[in-house]
């Protein structure tokens, strides 16, 4: 996903000399790229992310489309100040890019995870939030970025990522992708013929795939919604999945306060539906074990094993219900 990015963000600034890249003394080797071909349109703002968001907000109200970059919760909570009163209000063209979001710096403890970040920036009036799920969705979203401006915030993973979708899609800000569990596209608007809908924000979509065909293999019909935008948010794909599906679930590599979960359940509060919501998510609380992303995951029973069987879990013991509701 972080080298989908770079490849895209060079091809647009080489026809674009306002747009501008800049850094928080990271990405190296990332960046190498973009900064041979456009030195120009390349600055490294050292290790002072405030100075970074100042930096940026002054070059977009002078003209400028700026995009910076740094690591999980740094280019966010630590200038979060900064992006509020420079960039949000006044509605500067700059996009804020984390890499890494989530536990994927697991090794390096909870200062480097991004846990709480979505909740933060989708709270931010003006701003919009967005997190692809894989390659493909990093380039739609990325599309839409470099058409419609900022401000906004760009969630990606750390590199590795799998390919879901079988080729490129389109995701204009606002929208989500109907998947089935196998990540075949199905139709936009309405229901995949699932039982159940897993809904799927960020890097983790690839899990989530496997946790509905692990279910979908055991007799639970499960289709996957992408929700590769927080904000703007397809409310309206939530409400038509209320009507259609016995049981809506929630995944997400993302404290389970603010995040997707919280954006559905605001949703499914004012539709009076009745559906069952099922918040597969970080708990809200600091993390003290280390290890890599994949381990991380398992210990907080994010990996498509753990997903599945806590569905599974809640679709036996409600499943009176859920067929009432159906």
């Amino acid at each position: 996903m972080r080298n989908r990015f770079f490849a895209g963000l060079l091809t647009a600034a080489l026809v674009d000399p306002d747009l501008v890249l800049i850094t928080a003394d990271l990405g190296f080797g990332a960046v190498d790229e973009f900064v041979a071909a456009r030195p120009g349109q390349f600055l490294n703002a050292g290790v002072a992310e405030q100075n970074m968001a100042g930096l940026a907000a002054g070059i977009a109200l002078g003209g400028g489309r700026v995009f910076t970059y740094s690591i999980a919760n740094f280019p966010t909570l630590r200038c979060l100040e900064q992006i509020r009163n420079d960039i949000c209000y006044h509605q500067a063209d700059v996009t804020v890019v984390a890499v890494g979001g989530g536990l994927a710096y697991g090794a390096l403890g909870m200062s480097h995870h991004a846990t709480e970040d979505l909740a933060i920036m989708r709270a931010l009036p003006g701003m919009a939030v967005a997190a692809p799920g894989d390659p493909a969705e990093v380039d739609a979203v990325l599309d839409d970025l470099l058409t419609s401006g900022g401000p906004a915030y760009l969630r990606l993973g750390k590199t590795g990522e799998p390919s879901v979708h079988p080729g490129p899609v389109s995701a204009p800000r606002g929208t989500s992708l109907l998947l089935n569990s196998a990540g075949l596209p199905l139709n936009s608007a309405g229901s995949g013929g699932g039982e159940i809908l897993l809904c799927s924000t960020g890097a983790i979509l690839d899990v989530t795939c496997r946790a509905a065909d692990l279910l979908t293999s055991g007799g639970i019909r499960a289709d996957v919604r992408s929700f590769p935008w927080l904000d703007p948010f397809d409310t309206a794909a939530i409400r038509e999945a209320a009507a259609q599906y016995a049981a809506i679930v929630t995944v997400e590599e993302h404290s389970i306060v603010g995040g997707l979960g919280s954006a559905v359940a605001e949703v499914l509060a004012e539709t009076a539906a009745g559906v069952p919501l099922i918040r597969v998510a970080l708990p809200n609380q600091s993390s003290s074990v280390v290890g890599d992303q994949d381990f991380l995951r398992g210990a907080y029973g994010l990996d498509p094993e753990s997903i599945s069987r806590r569905v599974r879990d809640h679709w036996e013991a409600h499943r009176g219900l859920a067929s009432q509701v159906r």
